[in-house]
This record gives structure tokens, sequence and C-alpha cells, in this order.
């Protein structure tokens, strides 16, 4: 059935369970932070006895901000198998709920894994805390408003080429950008005086054919000596 959600005025959802389209199998069930329990406990004993998952959802601009989701299933003694999903809106900078790991063990890793990526605490857990992140993480990654590049290298300048819009431009390279640069710097001066030292060696060689030879001295030189050794006299062409 449809989310019993309504878009609001101007027809643009911040919810996207506002507009989402029907689910023959699926019923959804909002609910607030003081009924989840009863809510929950009531469809465990309707036969949902099944906790599939529980997962977070930050709509930034929206109150409440997060919805903590939680996918039941009643399949082992129905005729027809049946999924609810429970939507429970939470708000405030540090959202509480109460725990359902007593009612369902298999909550208990994923309501850490919420609070890890969300900031959502479970009261009640017993032993709330983080199972992906590192004990000294900060902030919740999967938060709208968590920095794109982490709390610690958004506190550090961003190099000048970064071709991003939300990069601000004309802050020094640092650290292994700024040695690959340096490197690349090296390399087109050595190449420059490469190229400026064979130049230089072109325009030395004023005649045609006057390469420089391994001694110094071009091939016109070396003509003019064996010509002094010969009487003075130049080959006519063709001569040997």
């Amino acid at each position: 059935m449809p989310s019993s959600q309504t878009p609001p005025a101007g027809s643009t959802a911040v919810d996207p369970t506002a507009v989402r389209p029907p689910i023959d199998d699926a019923r959804i069930v909002r609910t607030t932070p003081d009924a989840l329990r009863a809510e929950l406990l009531a469809l465990k004993n309707d036969g949902f006895a099944m906790l599939l998952d529980v997962g977070g959802v930050d709509y930034l601009e929206r109150t409440p901000r997060f919805d903590v989701v939680y996918h039941l299933l009643r399949g082992m003694t129905a005729a027809r198998p049946e999924r609810v999903r429970v939507l429970c809106g939470v708000d405030g900078p540090e959202p509480v709920l109460p725990t359902v790991s007593d009612l369902w063990p298999s909550a208990n890793w994923a309501e850490r894994e919420v609070y890890d990526l969300f900031g959502v605490v479970f009261s009640g857990h017993p032993d709330l805390r983080r199972i992906q992140l590192p004990a000294d993480w900060a902030g919740y990654p999967l938060r709208k408003d968590y920095p794109l590049r982490g709390p610690a290298l958004e506190r550090t300048p961003r190099p000048s080429f970064a071709l991003k819009s939300n990069v601000a431009a004309g802050t020094p390279v640092f650290g292994k950008t700024a040695a690959a640069l340096q490197r690349q710097i090296v390399a087109a001066r050595a190449a420059a005086a490469d190229g400026a030292e064979s130049i230089a060696a072109g325009q030395s060689a004023s005649e045609p054919g006057a390469a420089k030879t391994a001694g110094g001295a071009s091939t016109a030189e070396l003509a003019r000596e064996q010509n002094t050794a010969r009487g003075g006299q130049l080959p006519k062409d063709g001569a040997k």
C-alpha cells in the first residue's frame, strides 16, 4: 500500500517515502519514539517474529531529521509472507531511541551500525559502540552535513588544481602532491637544458655538413688539413 505521507506544498517531496509507489507485499507504518517499542512488540505478537534489518536515513531539511527504519517479516506460519516497514522519526543533534535488541537479538549489531554512521543513540543497548569505524572517529559519515573529505582533511588546505566546484582554489599544494610537482619541475628543467645545448651545437656548425667529430673538429676542418697535406690544392669533384 502507498505511504500515508503527503508531499509538502509545491509538489516537492523532501521525504522520498512520500512519493513511493505502492508495494503490494509491504505495509508501511509510521510511529513516534515514545510509541516505538509498543508498536514493534504488537507486531511481533501478531506474527512478525523476524527482524530483517534496522537502517537509518538522514533528511537534513526535514523535521524530524532522521528516520530509523525497521523491516519485519511474517512468513513462517502465515499462508502468504508479509512484510512491514516501521519508520520512526527522531530529531536533534543527538537523537535517542529505545533499543529493541531484547526483542530481537539480531538488532544488536544493526543498532550499533546506525549509531556508528548516523549517531542515533539506542538507550538500553547492552554494548553500544562503533562497529565499522575506529572508536576515536570524529562524526557520523552518513549524515548529510558530514564533511566531504572527513573532519581531519577538511581542516587542511586543498590543491589549487582540484576540479571540483566545492573546492576553494588558490591554496598551496602540500604533501605528496607537492613532491610530485617538484619532480615534474626538475624533469622539465633538465629537458629544457638539454634542448638548449642541442640548439647551440647546431648553430656553431655554420658550414653545410660541418658536423662535429668526437675530437671536436668539424668535417670541413678535417678536409682542409687533408688538402694541405696533398699540396694545398683542393680535389676536383669526383676525385679520390
